[in-house]
């Protein structure tokens, strides 16, 4: 076999395996969502919650709100309040700002946990910025908030949950609109 050969296989092997590696990436995140499903890991909480509940006002747990970026994720973030007191049952609100520091529109998603993972399944939200994706052009400001409500079933042993955020930036795989005209400007040159 030439040394030519060779290398030819070799840098095929090494682009089938960048392929591989990159399938592979695009592929963790349901991956992960399966493995949570299935082992209750995370904390990870489910869709919008259509139910009422009556408030226990004899019980108090402890809700702290944590706000972190991707390692990729460059806007302010964060809630308007580290942690509130509430009453099972009662449905409470919690405002989280966004602010684009940026020159350029860009596209957002967050991605909410709770801890302590058995928790998650008591923890109701009725709206919640985690369920669209956020876009802000340059320099803007937003506030999203998130209701919720502590469900009355939660174990009385739980006195203090932890509702985190995750800000994952997503404009590469969805461009705002307005990124989107100003490219088809461009191309129309």
């Amino acid at each position: 076999m030439s040394e030519g050969t060779s290398l030819k296989r070799l840098v095929l092997r090494l682009m089938l395996l960048t392929v591989v590696m990159f399938a592979f990436g695009f592929a963790l995140v349901p991956i992960y969502d399966v493995m949570c499903k299935a082992f209750g890991i995370n904390g990870k909480t489910g869709g919008q919650y259509e139910g009422s509940q009556v408030s226990d006002m004899n019980r108090s747990v402890k809700v702290q709100f944590m706000s972190t970026n991707a390692s990729d994720m460059v806007w302010e973030f964060y809630s308007t309040a580290d942690q509130i007191d509430v009453n099972p049952g009662a449905v409470n609100q919690m405002v989280f700002i966004a602010r684009n520091p940026t020159d350029k529109p860009m596209s957002a998603q967050a991605i909410p946990s709770i801890t302590p993972a058995e928790a998650a399944a008591y923890f109701h939200k009725t709206e919640c910025f985690c369920f669209t994706q956020q876009v802000l052009q340059p320099g803007e400001r937003i506030e999203m908030p998130v209701r919720f409500i502590v469900d009355r079933d939660l174990p009385k042993d739980v006195k203090h949950l932890t509702l985190a955020y995750t800000l994952f930036d997503i404009t590469a795989r969805h461009p705002p609109v307005a990124h989107l005209a100003g490219q088809a400007k461009q191309g129309a040159r």
